[in-house]
């Protein structure tokens, strides 16, 4: 191990560690926190609280790096013995796990601090939303069903949104966060399926690696139909209007293509499916749900 991470050009700490936690995947999350607490701006008085939306930007990414940066410590065993992960900075010595622990308790306090710059309900509720983050790549060891852990972390995204707004509950929201982990919890099932033979070899747990790639991608497909029609409950239960109508359409279209493009006997545009169509799903629906609260009143 030694020879071959001495082999390979080492980054900066910073750096090493920004690629650890794939801080670009903000992008998958970050759009329904915002129209979750956009929507509550909506409902309160109709203005968008710049201050308070940077603060949800901040426990956002904040939230996220912690949990990403625990997934990569917990799983770096699992991770080394994994091809397809075997380059990870953990694996190769481009980042220790002293420093990667210091950034995942930086980015845990810049979450908690947020939270408390928000109101009394975020900061008392932050350990909830925290426990699935740190208990998720636990999961592959005792649960064939990991991505409904990972679903119920996902969920507390909008949930926080909204209440970082309105500092109240909102059923509303957990309506959206039930789309978003299913969602996620969706597209992870096919992306567990590229890793099936190894999981199975290293007794890593999974739908695929249980089940069977057709089971898994059809148990995405039933996701992904729930997601559509959590939406659409959503879009009800927030008097919604035409644009946010067009953005679900958008992404029931996406939806369809993402099936279409990953097949249980042909994986090689899994990736695609992955990282460009979720990531276009989620920016494709914020712009939409945007443009319907402006349109219909929302002050910017």
């Amino acid at each position: 191990m030694t020879s071959a991470s001495a082999a390979i050009p080492q980054p900066g700490r910073t750096k090493a560690f920004l690629r650890l936690v794939m801080i670009e995947h903000s992008v998958f999350a970050l759009p329904f926190a915002y129209i979750a607490a956009l929507t509550a701006m909506y409902q309160w008085d109709r203005n968008i609280h710049w201050g308070r939306l940077l603060l949800v930007t901040v426990c956002m990414v904040g939230l996220r790096t912690f949990a990403m940066a625990v997934n990569r410590i917990i799983d770096r065993e699992i991770d080394a013995r994994n091809p397809r992960t075997a380059h990870r900075e953990l694996v190769t010595g481009a980042m220790s796990v002293r420093h990667a622990w210091t950034g995942a308790l930086i980015a845990l306090v810049v979450f908690l601090g947020a939270a408390a710059a928000l109101n009394p309900l975020c900061l008392a509720l932050a350990p909830v939303a925290v426990i699935p983050m740190v208990v998720y790549p636990y999961g592959k060891r005792f649960t064939n069903f990991p991505q409904a852990i990972l679903g119920l972390a996902q969920a507390m995204g909008p949930v926080g949104g909204w209440l970082a707004i309105s500092g109240t509950w909102s059923w509303d929201a957990v309506i959206l966060g039930l789309a978003v982990g299913i969602w996620i919890g969706g597209f992870d099932l096919i992306y567990a399926c590229q890793d099936v033979e190894t999981d199975r070899e290293i007794g890593v747990m999974s739908v695929p690696a249980r089940f069977g790639i057709p089971a898994a991608i059809r148990g995405a497909r039933v996701c992904h139909a729930l997601t559509t029609a959590l939406f659409v409950w959503y879009a009800l239960a927030t008097g919604a209007g035409a644009f946010f109508w067009l953005g679900l359409v958008i992404v029931a279209g996406a939806f369809v293509y993402e099936h279409t493009i990953v097949r249980p006997h042909d994986l090689s545009r899994l990736n695609r499916a992955f990282f460009s169509v979720n990531g276009f799903i989620g920016i494709a629906l914020f712009v939409c749900a945007l443009l319907d609260l402006l349109v219909r009143g929302l002050t910017v």
